[in-house]
């Protein structure tokens, strides 16, 4: 695992944009940037528990476009806590992305 996978496991999910301050956005946002896809199954895995409230100034997104980088994505597990937004946008993608196989083209 990647050491800025493993220090934002060790920050935890991203707080509410509200109650945060411009130094722990910062560090968030280079450890996202300092990972380059794809990401490993087991970083995806972490990283889908880092998902708070909000969409954390954009920096969700940067999430959500690293998770589903990870070459067995989706991951089964990744796709249970369906209380959190992130979770269910994770979930909708995946469903926009199935194409029907008995629609004619």
């Amino acid at each position: 695992m990647r050491n800025q996978v493993a220090d934002l496991a060790r920050l935890g999910p991203m707080p509410a944009s509200r109650a945060v301050g411009e130094d722990e956005v910062a560090e968030y946002q280079r450890l996202l940037e300092g990972i380059r896809p794809p990401v490993s199954d087991e970083e995806a895995t972490v990283l889908c528990r880092l998902f708070g409230d909000d969409d954390f100034f954009g920096l969700a997104w940067a999430l959500l476009h690293l998770i589903e980088s990870a070459p067995g994505w989706p991951i089964p597990g990744c796709l249970l806590h369906s209380d959190n937004e992130w979770i269910q946008t994770l979930r909708q993608r995946l469903l926009n992305s199935i194409v029907p196989l008995d629609k004619p083209n």
